[in-house]
């Protein structure tokens, strides 16, 4: 089940499907098992270790390590379970994996050409002065819930000539 959370007062609800997720195994370094659930790692990318401890709820799914010999590239915390891919060290994750926000569309004009992207959150990434013009009538007409927005907000775009993918 996606969960929401909650960052500088704006809320992004994770799909848990993992995607963010399956090229981080080259960021996220296992250095050491410390335990059964508890290892020493280090991002890469800020080179600041951290101690990981498996979320007790995940340890089962963290126990089968198909999924990371199957993906190589992937976080070696990342697991299937339920339909969904979840993060099992989720709250120990280190500050880069919190502060992440996926994105939920990509928005493109009539012939392919980037214009911007939509992120979890729900706000407009774009320098493109039309794109932000309609985007302020999104912002003033869509539903007030974030579980319609979504859909709502692709269509409404690409009743305006916009490409949403």
């Amino acid at each position: 089940m996606p969960f929401p959370v909650t960052v500088n007062e704006m809320t992004f609800t994770c799909r848990q499907c993992g995607t963010c997720c399956m090229s981080l195994g080259d960021y996220i370094v296992i250095n050491e098992q410390l335990g059964p659930f508890t290892f020493a790692c280090e991002s890469v990318s800020t080179g600041t270790p951290f101690i990981a401890v498996i979320d007790e709820d995940k340890r089962e799914l963290f126990a089968d390590r198909a999924f990371s010999d199957e993906n190589p590239s992937a976080c070696r915390f990342l697991r299937p379970g339920g339909g969904l891919v979840r993060c099992t060290i989720h709250r120990d994750s280190p500050a880069q994996c919190k502060s992440y926000r996926c994105t939920v569309m990509r928005i493109t004009d009539g012939e392919g050409m980037p214009l911007g992207r939509v992120t979890g959150t729900l706000a407009l990434h774009s320098d493109a002065p039309g794109l932000r013009t309609v985007w302020d009538e999104v912002v003033r007409k869509r539903p007030l819930s974030d579980d319609e927005a979504e859909v709502w907000i692709a269509a409404f775009l690409r009743n305006r000539g916009f490409r949403v993918e």
